[in-house]
């Protein structure tokens, strides 16, 4: 992998941890490739984090089971930092291994990657007992905390409480959770899953004065990037939803042409110009 120059690498850390610090609310969307990157660049946004299951999905692969390797991972993550010259967070999901030591080594290679900032799950990967037990999950952040501030730059580490996306709606855990990787020295706390105004605002105050991450686009949806704003929310990532939309976009065209035999899809597309001019 060509690499980053460390000069340019930490004004990309220092950006992502201003936008941190920083009155006010900013949006980090989701690209799975170089191409959509490059996109979501051209139309303003400030930082960029990437998606596994955007990029497990273009593999043909499941996300959340542990199906996309690390080396994959990096891959992927490398090429969406050279695409562009914004600052990009990872999403690292567990780690890619339980042991604490594991967590610390991918922060490094993270960092190596020419990423600046990254997350860790407490997740198993292992469906029948998905959520890492509270102490061990708690061990990894602080290992991976200590591997991040080994760093040259300051890496944002954002420690997430997967609960509520695996069935285990428990709240207080979660927020027990995200309190002690605060503690613990996470840079910004995530939850996904949390659905009302109460349970945003509880998470909000919990951690405070850590920033909160929310994630938007899910089905049922519903807040605005100003209504978060008002609820103390810090920062909005996209999870999968956009390669989701490009995704379901595709399928329903080809549905159009394999069971109707019509190319109507075509008439809503974006020309081919536009495309071609953007990414010269």
């Amino acid at each position: 992998m060509e690499k980053l120059n460390s000069d340019t690498q930490a004004i990309k850390a220092e950006t992502l941890r201003t936008l941190h610090q920083r009155d006010g609310i900013f949006v980090i969307p989701n690209p799975w490739d170089a191409g959509s990157a490059k996109i979501l660049a051209s139309l303003g946004f400030e930082a960029l984090a990437t998606t596994s299951a955007g990029l497990a999905f273009s593999v043909a692969k499941p996300d959340g089971l542990c199906a996309v390797s690390l080396e994959e991972t990096l891959r992927n993550a490398h090429d969406i930092v050279m695409a562009t010259d914004l600052p990009v967070s990872a999403d690292l999901e567990n780690g890619y291994g339980l042991a604490p030591e594991t967590c610390a080594e991918t922060i490094l290679l993270a960092a190596k990657a020419g990423l600046v900032g990254g997350s860790i799950e407490d997740t198993t990967g292992n469906p029948d007992d998905p959520i890492i037990p509270f102490e061990l999950a708690v061990e990894r952040v602080k290992a991976a905390v200590t591997a991040a501030r080994s760093l040259p730059f300051h890496f944002t580490l954002t420690a997430r409480a997967e609960n509520l996306i695996y069935g285990r709606p428990d709240l207080n855990d979660t927020i027990r959770r995200l309190e002690a990787f605060a503690d613990a020295g996470a840079d910004v706390l995530f939850a996904p899953g949390l659905t009302t105004r109460e349970e945003i605002t509880a998470v909000v105050k919990a951690v405070a004065p850590k920033p909160v991450s929310i994630v938007m686009g899910l089905s049922g949806s519903h807040f605005s990037v100003n209504e978060l704003a008002e609820l103390g929310v810090k920062r909005i990532s996209l999870g999968s939803s956009l390669a989701r939309a490009a995704y379901g976009s595709f399928l329903r065209s080809a549905e159009e042409i394999a069971q109707s035999g019509t190319f109507t899809f075509a008439n809503d597309t974006v020309p081919y110009s536009v495309f071609n001019k953007l990414f010269k």
